[in-house]
């Protein structure tokens, strides 16, 4: 990736990380007509860095959070023993006899902080693969993919404009949502030999329509006393389960209300 590329995702991803606290800061500070400004041009911003990586550096499908947080395990320097055991040519595995077995020598063991429970083997191969399955490029989108991409990230400023012209208790904002996200997901749905990252984004989009059913007006009509209701029931007749779901019923109204927890 070139560094601008780069910089634009550091952007996105600091965004998509301040959103909530921008939007609860800003109500509390200046209201609600303030909390709605802040909710805009979040969503403004958002929308054009994703365009500029979809258009102009062919990003392709982008996944959420922009950029993969550090596997800190993964990422473990060698101990500097380790360093000098290979670099003085040691032999730092064993191989049993009658078992075939591969296990660390004594000799070869590092400290506490940087030690596994796999065999060298089994760890080289598994960051060697999964150093191949991040430096994987984009797979090339075709005009109907991007189209289906360029409407996954205008859906929010689209839905924001509904909510405008209609309000908040119109069914049509709910309705035009709906349909861009199926939209969208349905025309990329022909699109093959994707990565693992793109999979995953995909199974990740088709997961989240689930929150329809906790999104305005749905949720007030429809979804709020039976999902109450399933989490009271779980809560009395089932051991053990009323220390989450009591909470969860308590927390559920307020992240309800929340824009960028269920629409963002």
């Amino acid at each position: 990736q070139s560094l601008p590329q780069q910089k634009l995702l550091t952007w996105l991803s600091v965004l998509e990380c301040v959103e909530v606290f921008a939007e609860m800061g800003t109500a509390r500070v200046w209201g609600e007509m303030g909390r709605w400004t802040i909710i805009v041009l979040i969503q403004l911003a958002k929308a054009i860095l994703r365009l500029l990586l979809l258009l102009w550096y062919k990003a392709g499908i982008q996944t959420s959070p922009p950029i993969v947080p550090l596997n800190r395990e993964q990422q473990q320097p060698l101990h500097p023993q380790d360093m000098e055991d290979n670099s003085s040519g040691k032999d730092q595995t064993y191989v049993g006899r009658r078992s075939s077995r591969v296990v660390r020598s004594l000799q070869n063991t590092p400290s506490l902080q940087s030690r596994h429970w796999g065999s060298p083997q089994q760890r080289e191969e598994l960051q060697s693969r999964r150093a191949e399955e991040m430096n994987q490029p984009p797979t090339p989108l075709g005009l109907q993919e991007t189209i289906a991409e360029s409407i996954y990230i205008t859906r929010p400023l689209l839905h924001l404009l509904s909510l405008g012209v209609w309000g908040q208790r119109s069914w049509k904002p709910w309705l035009l949502s709906a349909v861009l996200d199926i939209s969208s997901l349905s025309l990329l749905s022909d699109l093959k030999d994707l990565n693992r990252r793109e999979r995953a984004e995909l199974r990740r989009r088709t997961i989240l329509l689930l929150y329809y059913l906790l999104r305005s007006p749905f949720y007030d009509r429809y979804s709020e006393g039976r999902i109450l209701l399933l989490l009271r029931l779980l809560a009395d007749y089932v051991p053990g389960v009323g220390f989450v779901t009591r909470p969860l019923m308590d927390y559920l109204p307020a992240w309800q209300k929340i824009y960028f927890y269920n629409w963002g």
